[in-house]
């Protein structure tokens, strides 16, 4: 009779194994499914525009008059734009979240950590769009008080962004440092390396994979950052090389001129998000090479 208990216990605990095997199966099917419908509508919708249009006036010009006779659909000025605040930010932001990991992982005492960590995680989750009222209402004004102007700028955009990628970055690369085994600090501090250089030698660079992977999430979230931008970046559609000046973004114009484009200018604003999609694959992939180089060195 126990034998005959314990089988049927054992029969459910699989049946239960081979369930949640499965589920977990459907689940990541369904993510790959969404992304290739997703990659098939952007895609589909973004190629026949620009077989319509021609590749060189679409990527290459800066002219943006969707409304005019005849409309003209380039969208150079805002390519310019995502990359030069995705840049800055990320240039900024990345020294400073690697310190700042590194001082969570290995210096900071625990009763300071246990209010520093809870804050990084609160940071983590607050809306955009508070982050955007945020550069609104401090940002803006400090930095017309300083260089002048409206205070809308690639610069203020830049900045409220290094804000907003920070806590993605520092999580993921003080998860990484705690997974360094111990030993590897041990040993260094034994044959006469001072904590710093052990922590900037040996423990930074065994954590570089997770660094990595915190690094290409900022990237995707700075280039992808869309309400929070359209406050404080100005919205000009126009070339420039002054961080001083307002510019528009691939998705600051796709959301704002969404709710009244049709026709032409609809598929437009289709293949301007097709171009994004394509950035952000170039840039996972760039840092995946990177990645896989450096783990052979």
């Amino acid at each position: 009779m126990e034998r005959k208990v314990q089988n049927n216990n054992a029969d459910r605990a699989q049946l239960r194994e081979s369930i949640t095997k499965y589920f977990f199966l459907l689940c990541a099917l369904l993510s790959v499914l969404f992304i290739i419908l997703i990659s098939i509508f952007i895609f589909s919708g973004g190629i026949s525009f620009i077989q319509k249009v021609g590749l060189k006036d679409f990527l290459f010009s800066t002219n943006w008059k969707p409304l005019d006779t005849p409309p003209s659909y380039g969208i150079l000025s805002m390519i310019l734009g995502s990359l030069m605040i995705t840049f800055l930010s990320c240039v900024m932001a990345v020294p400073v979240a690697i310190f700042a990991a590194a001082y969570l992982a290995f210096d900071c005492n625990p009763k300071v950590y246990k209010f520093l960590k809870p804050a990084l995680n609160l940071m983590a989750g607050i809306p955009s769009i508070v982050y955007g009222f945020f550069a609104l209402t401090v940002i803006v004004p400090i930095i017309r008080m300083i260089f002048g102007g409206n205070g809308t700028s690639i610069l203020t955009a830049s900045l409220l962004l290094f804000i907003m990628i920070l806590p993605t970055i520092i999580s993921l690369a003080e998860s990484s440092l705690r997974t360094v085994p111990k030993s590897y600090y041990e040993g260094s501090v034994a044959l006469g390396a001072n904590h710093e250089r052990t922590v900037m030698k040996i423990m930074l660079p065994a954590a570089k994979s997770g660094i990595f992977a915190g690094i290409i999430l900022g990237v995707g979230r700075a280039i992808g950052e869309t309400m929070a931008v359209i406050l404080v970046a100005g919205n000009q559609t126009r070339p420039t090389f002054n961080i001083l000046k307002g510019i528009r973004t691939m998705t600051t114009n796709i959301v704002l001129e969404m709710g009244y484009a049709e026709g032409m200018h609809r598929e437009a604003l289709i293949a301007t998000a097709a171009v994004l999609f394509v950035f952000i694959l170039i840039i996972n992939i760039c840092f995946f090479i990177f990645k896989k180089r450096s783990e052979k060195i």
